[in-house]
């Protein structure tokens, strides 16, 4: 069983918008390409401000909608100042208007930053300054002013103006402002400020009501009862506190937050345990989509209550392996919350579930994976200092945007940074990348659990010198092992200095990280992981290929290169026409526990099969050369056939309505390795729909519809006239092992000589019905080895016809950005390459230098050619009385369309006394029923006229047998005699046409001498 996947392929390089959400911690937004920006109506607000229409007006923004998504984006430049003169300077930058968030950031996107939800903006002001001067006033939440001076021109600061009052008005409809109290008493920061306020009334009242709201409200982490890692002293907590107080009460906190360098800062010297769980939330942003789905987390807990899957079961195993040697995981409490929160990510994120590092075997590409990278281990940690919906969030944003494809079950975002890594280190460390390569270590088996951090790079740096003395992986791990156990150690403990021997290797890791890694930046790394994502997706996408083929139950009689052809236009399908999503198998009713779960595997429709099939089949496809005297070029088509869909559900042994990787390799297997008599009883098994071991007339019908269908392009009447033979053959053989019909009794037959008479007559053959046994597979076999054609076709020519070719390798989507590169997007896409040959083949028609040439499935015959037929196998005998059996079957079949009309007056027109062997009415009116499921009645008439036209007429001769015995003279005479007059009158019918005077000349021409 194979799992394959091709979302990797699927990857798109995130828009500017998207990119600005990003940055500023925002929520994505599934319809941001859909929403427009303010530069469509800026146009029309100036318009309207020209005819006197306020310029904030609905008419003029387009605004009206409820839901603050759907409002216009703008972003302007402007300057930030803080409403408390002497605080920080003024950062020019860039203000963005994102409903319903309005962010800031400054000129070097690093120094100032700030996302605030509207509703948190208490009151907007105009401030009167000086003339020429457009300044807004906004007071927070929190009683906290800031000062926006827009630097932009007068009518975009008018526009501006105008969204962001509208989108203002969205939010107080929507009853947004009146969740913010209630938001804000869950996070621990208020009450920090409020019992360091300097206004002893305010911070009395506050203290009143914040103690009961503590009590019902403010949760925090495990920490809080089952105390926090490390000594509080070592760690300063109590200055840290201070700080961060201090810092909190002038700059905003949780949703009004203002990060200034003091924040950036502040963060480098640490965060104090209480306040560790909020800010981690506020600065990553997952306190935003806390607040916008309010009761989310325990609506999907109980939504999902007593459910259980395949993650379940992992979190179980896993629960009591997640730092055990902390008190809180010790409990059922901690095992209690750590459950709910791995549960509830997985209910929401059914793709990645539950991500337990080490679900592929990665030792085959030479990396070694370590516990602390497991999504368990990772929620322990949250857990201690968060409650369990921010822990929740938390890891969203942690799984979905900061370390994107690190807990996929690909885990194509671990080892895309791991290359990226590493292309770091050469560029930063060219010394310890060189030694490394000359001893062969691998830097990912020791650096893949903590390297994303950037501190990876700061380790090599300040253990340089050891690096170089190292020989191989072991001593690499050795080293780092060490290192890490030493972080709490003094970085200089033989200094005089006191305040030198205070410092610890984990704060002098930090000091040299910041100051000689800073220039790699956000952009650095999105750029590094643009220029590897190709060589990573196409490494795994091997690695898949290979564990599919290793865990297939049997290769059956193919090879490990062959399996892994079929793969590659299996997966080229799979991109192509992509199937439903795996699901998981249904839960068995009876189960023990020795039996093995089956895993999902990926399996795929009738679409994606067709797709698939076309790579493989070269009658599956319809192949057009077309040359317009500009260009010449070979368009591929899907074809469409009846056949296809029998030969997947054909397939489909356990009738699911889908193919696994291992239902097409035992498919293929039982058609690509036949000989002669195994292929026509394959075909005939594929039309034999009841499995009942004889075919219908219905099925025979078919059977000659997939039969032309295959032959639909080949070259010449060769296969047109082998299957029409095949149908006169078996219509006439099966009409001759038909029972006949008993005499009837004298007393119901009537008079003797009516008797007599009836006897000499030719015995009559009953009706046959559609749907009754008409052909077993011997006959089957008979009627198709009495053809040249047929002959070879099952022996080597259906068998070519499935053809296992590499597979060119898809290339991956453009990640070409900038203005050039989305213009060539644009100019190189599917829509204007077909536009172009569309152009060009009108040009080369109207030139008359176009034309198309289709391209034969066999190929076998590149002349035209007639037919070649061997003797039948039917007797004379056999012959006429299946003829007008045949001819009488249906011969009061309605005809209700032209195709069929055509076909009456064809049998029509065929000389009196010509017998046909193919039942042309009937064979018309079947396959005029049918041919609303064959796209080709065209080629089946066709075939049916043809079987008329070549039927030879019969003499009586025919029936003349050979004896032992000599026979009387006279009766011979007579015989020949009638032979003799038969064969004048033939030759009377079929006249040659020409006047008396004609053969005359004729004859005279024959005795004529040369013109000298």
């Amino acid at each position: 069983m194979a799992t394959i996947s091709t979302h990797l392929r699927n990857f798109k390089e995130p828009t500017k918008d998207q990119l600005t959400q990003l940055f500023f911690s925002l929520p994505v937004d599934p319809q941001i390409d859909s929403v427009p920006d303010a530069t469509a109506f800026r146009e029309k607000a100036e318009k309207d401000a020209a005819n006197g229409s306020p310029s904030g007006s609905k008419g003029a923004t387009g605004l009206g909608s409820e839901n603050g998504m759907d409002m216009e984006r703008m972003e302007i430049s402007a300057t930030l100042s803080l409403g408390v003169s002497g605080v920080e300077e003024p950062y020019p930058g860039k203000l963005y208007l994102i409903p319903p968030y309005l962010a800031f950031t400054s000129l070097d996107r690093k120094s100032v930053r700030f996302t605030i939800p509207l509703c948190t903006i208490r009151r907007v002001e105009r401030l009167n300054a000086r003339a020429g001067i457009y300044a807004l006033s906004l007071l927070l939440w929190h009683n906290m002013k800031i000062v926006v001076q827009l630097t932009s021109l007068r009518p975009n600061a008018d526009l501006f103006c105008a969204l962001l009052r509208d989108s203002l008005k969205v939010e107080l409809q929507r009853g947004q402002m009146k969740l913010v109290k209630p938001f804000t008493k869950t996070s621990f920061s208020e009450i920090l400020v409020a019992q360091a306020s300097d206004d002893e009334k305010e911070a009395a009242a506050a203290r009143a009501e914040d103690a009961n709201a503590a009590e019902t409200m403010y949760t925090g982490g495990l920490g809080l009862k089952f105390k926090f890692p490390g000594d509080a002293r070592k760690l300063r907590e109590a200055s840290k506190t201070k700080l961060w107080t201090t810092y909190l009460k002038t700059h905003g906190r949780n949703l009004t937050l203002l990060r200034y360098p003091q924040c950036t800062r502040l963060v480098q010297v640490g965060l104090p345990n209480r306040l560790r769980g909020e800010m981690w939330e506020t600065l990553s942003g997952s306190i935003y989509l806390r607040y916008s789905l309010p009761g989310e987390y325990e609506r999907i807990l109980e939504e999902n209550k007593g459910r259980t899957s395949t993650s379940t079961e992992e979190i179980e195993k896993d629960l009591h392996r997640s730092l055990p040697e902390y008190s809180a995981y010790q409990s059922e409490e901690g095992i209690g919350a750590l459950r709910r929160v791995l549960q509830a990510y997985s209910f929401r994120n059914p793709e990645t579930g539950y991500c337990q590092v080490g679900f592929l075997d990665w030792i085959e590409v030479g990396f070694l994976l370590k516990a602390l990278q497991a999504m368990n281990i990772l929620a322990a940690a949250i857990l201690i200092y968060m409650s369990e919906e921010q822990a929740f969030w938390l890891l969203e944003v942690i799984c979905d945007r900061l370390l994107p494809g690190y807990y996929s079950p690909s885990m194509h975002g671990t080892l895309l940074d791991q290359r990226v890594f590493e292309s770091l280190v050469h560029k930063c460390l060219p010394i310890i990348h060189d030694h490394f390569q000359q001893v062969d270590v691998q830097l990912s088996v020791a650096s893949l659990p903590w390297f994303l951090s950037l501190f990876i790079n700061t380790i090599l740096k300040i253990n340089g010198e050891q690096l170089l003395q190292i020989q191989d992986d072991g001593g690499f791990i050795h080293l780092m092992r060490e290192y890490f156990a030493s972080l709490g150690d003094s970085a200089h403990p033989n200094s005089s200095d006191p305040r030198a021997r205070a410092i610890t290797r984990f704060q002098e890791l930090l000091l040299v990280s910041f100051r000689e890694f800073a220039v790699i930046t956000d952009e650095t790394i999105l750029s590094e992981r643009r220029r590897f994502r190709s060589e990573v997706v196409h490494s795994i996408e091997s690695f898949s290929k290979r564990s599919a083929i290793r865990n297939l139950k049997t290769l059956e009689r193919f090879s490990k290169d062959q399996a892994g052809l079929i793969y590659d236009a299996l997966f080229k399908a799979i991109c192509i026409a992509p199937p439903p999503p795996t699901a998981l198998p249904p839960p068995s009713l009876l189960t023990t526990k020795d039996a093995a779960e089956e895993r999902p595997e990926t399996r795929i429709g009738l679409k994606t099969f067709k797709v698939f099939l076309s790579e493989i089949a070269t009658w599956a496809r319809t192949e057009k050369i077309v040359i317009n005297g500009f260009q010449q070029r070979v368009e591929r088509e899907i074809a469409e056939h009846e056949m296809i869909d029998r030969l997947f559900y054909f397939w489909d042994g356990n009738f699911r309505g889908a193919l696994s990787f291992q239902d097409i390799v035992s498919g293929l297997n039982g058609v690509m390795f036949n000989d002669l008599m195994e292929n026509i009883e394959w075909f005939f098994n594929l039309h034999d729909n009841n499995k009942d071991g004889y075919l219908t007339r219905g099925e025979i019908l078919t059977l000659s519809e997939s039969l032309l269908f295959i032959f639909r392009h080949e070259i010449g009447d060769a296969y047109l006239g082998a299957v029409s033979r095949f149908m006169s053959n078996a219509f006439e053989y099966g009409d001759a092992l038909l029972p006949q019909n008993e005499q009837k009794p004298a007393e119901e037959a009537g008079e003797g000589e009516e008797k007599e008479e009836d006897e000499n007559a030719p015995p009559k053959t009953p009706t046959v019905e559609t749907n009754q046994p008409y052909m077993n597979l011997a006959t089957f076999r008979m009627v198709v080895l009495a053809d040249e054609i047929l002959e070879s076709f099952f022996e080597t020519d259906f068998t070519s016809t499935f053809k296992l070719e590499p597979v060119p390798m898809m290339e991956l989507p453009s990640s070409n950005s900038g203005l050039l590169g989305g213009i060539w997007q644009s100019i190189t896409s599917d829509d204007n390459k077909k536009m172009f040959h569309k152009f060009s083949d009108e040009v080369g028609r109207s030139f008359g230098r176009h034309s198309v040439v289709y391209r034969p499935a066999i190929g076998k015959f590149t002349t035209l050619e007639e037919p070649k037929a061997r003797e039948s196998l039917l007797t004379p005998t056999m012959r006429r009385t299946a003829s007008r059996t045949s001819l009488n079957t249906s011969t009061d079949t309605p005809t209700s369309t032209d195709a069929s009309s055509d076909y009456v007056t064809a049998s029509q027109s065929i000389p009196e006394g010509t017998p046909s062997h193919l039942n042309v009415t009937s064979l018309s009116s079947t396959s005029i029923a049918s041919s609303e499921f064959s796209p080709m009645p065209s080629m089946f008439e066709a075939a049916a006229h043809a079987a008329v036209l070549m039927e030879r007429t019969p003499f009586a001769i025919d029936d003349a047998k050979d004896g032992d015995e000599d026979s009387d003279l006279d009766d011979s005479e007579v015989e020949d005699d009638d032979v003799m007059d038969e064969v004048d009158a033939f030759l009377e019918e079929h006249d040659t046409g020409l006047t008396e005077a004609d053969r005359e000349l004729a004859k005279d021409l024959i005795n004529a001498s040369p013109v000298k």
